[in-house]
């Protein structure tokens, strides 16, 4: 079983795949911004992006969550749900 990972690894793990699917510095990838309005993605990448973080993080992000994720606290809270156990 994978470890879980704590909001600073998600949010580490997120910034580097924006950096190298966008190329925008990790620095500029906080919690409070928003993919389309503050970090200027499509949604082409965002569907990298998701495709990246399930990889990383072990999570499904299906395409109809991903349309409601749209702040990168948004991801960070969605994986850390699905790493909780179930039961």
């Amino acid at each position: 079983m994978a470890a879980i990972a704590t909001e600073q690894d998600i949010l580490k793990g997120l910034a580097e795949i924006i950096d190298e699917i966008v190329g925008i510095d990790k620095s500029e990838v906080t919690p409070e911004k928003n993919f389309i309005e503050d970090l200027d993605i499509d949604s082409l990448s965002m569907v990298e992006i998701a495709v990246a973080a399930q990889d990383q993080f072990g999570v499904e992000i299906p395409d109809d969550e991903l349309r409601n994720l749209k702040t990168v606290q948004d991801v960070i809270n969605f994986v850390q749900n699905l790493q909780k156990p179930q039961g």
